[in-house]
């Protein structure tokens, strides 16, 4: 099968090329700005013709598209998430042999969701900032093209590579700067939501099974498990050795690294919110340590809903025969492993 991959340079991108360089029944061209493409071509401002004129000359089957941009100014993020799924859809139209497209979008398109309870593909989409609504906005372009397409709502994504600028990239670096100067403190930015964290290379899985499948619309892509920021975050400061404390910004919570684990009903392989729907009670209060929905005794604040993002991942294990295979724990762990070959 031949296929075109877009996007191979991100952070998704370069765990679906491994997938797929990996399987000898696919033949694979990468289409980019850089010069490691086989293809030099930018989707921002590439016109359709020119795109359909190299898909005629590849006759790709399949077209992965996994450009796209999570950070910039919102005429960046139109036009990367926006914009450019337009050129793509566009293109295989015009092409003489319209190829099946996968296209990666993101859980922002559905916007906040009730605490406690897993969103499935039906939900409603109501994005909050630009980033959510041009990819909602590239979303409904690829399902509006009468394309042979599929999207897969890719939720919180974690693992080897993740870029520094994301929740788990930052703490990695923050716990690398604050061991190579000794110090004992690290600041981070609130962790008291909850989040379904699901390893990139499980998400390249889900992305090669979609390739060759026959499904179609909107298919979420998640752990299926809603887990606290802020448990996830004490397994990478395990994992890294530091014994200081992360302290959230705004919200001014002290956590110390030693408090996972404290009780023994928070080890790795056993954390919280496993259950999908179970929302479960923060770990052991600390006294002065004041915790998200928490007065200073511990007791619970009413009208202070914890942000929560939960995957119904029904629809893929159903249509694409995909579950997730790594860990929380090992996948930042292996966060961890490649941040300290720079230490």
């Amino acid at each position: 099968m031949r296929v075109l991959l877009l996007g191979a340079d991100g952070f998704i991108g370069r765990r679906v090329t491994d997938r797929l360089l990996m399987d000898q029944e696919l033949q694979v061209t990468v289409l980019g700005r850089r010069d490691s493409a086989d293809i030099r071509f930018d989707l921002t401002t590439g016109s359709p013709g020119a795109l359909a004129r190299f898909l005629d000359a590849v006759a790709p089957q399949v077209v992965i598209n996994c450009a796209g941009a999570t950070y910039g100014s919102s005429r960046t993020l139109i036009r990367s998430n926006t914009l450019a799924v337009a050129t793509v859809c566009e293109a295989i139209r015009r092409s003489r042999e319209p190829a099946r497209l996968v296209h990666v979008g993101s859980a922002a398109e559905y916007g906040p969701v009730p605490g406690g309870v897993p969103v499935s593909e039906a939900a409603e989409p109501r994005p909050v900032g630009p980033y959510g609504v041009s990819k909602l906005a590239g979303t409904e372009l690829v399902l509006a093209s009468g394309l042979d397409a599929a999207v897969l709502r890719v939720f919180d994504v974690v693992g080897p590579g993740a870029p520094t600028a994301s929740l788990f990239g930052r703490l990695a670096e923050g716990l690398r700067r604050a061991l190579e100067r000794d110090e004992n403190q690290v600041r981070m930015p609130d962790l008291s939501g909850y989040r379904d964290f699901v390893d990139v290379r499980d998400v390249a899985r889900a992305i090669q099974a979609a390739a060759v499948s026959a499904a179609t619309g909107v298919i979420n892509i998640g752990s299926g498990h809603a887990v606290r920021a802020r448990d996830a975050a004490q397994l990478l400061v395990r994992a890294s050795g530091f014994e200081g404390s992360i302290v959230e910004e705004n919200r001014q919570v002290l956590l110390p690294a030693q408090a996972v684990g404290a009780g023994g009903d928070h080890l790795p392989g056993h954390l919280p919110g496993h259950l999908p729907g179970h929302h479960h009670q923060p770990g052991p209060y600390l006294p002065g340590h004041r915790l998200e929905g928490q007065r200073p005794d511990g007791r619970a604040v009413p009208g202070e809903p914890v942000p929560w993002r939960q995957a119904d991942v029904r629809t893929a294990r159903d249509r694409l025969g995909w579950r997730t295979q790594v860990p929380l724990e090992e996948s930042l762990g292996d966060v961890w492993l490649e941040t300290a070959c720079r230490v």
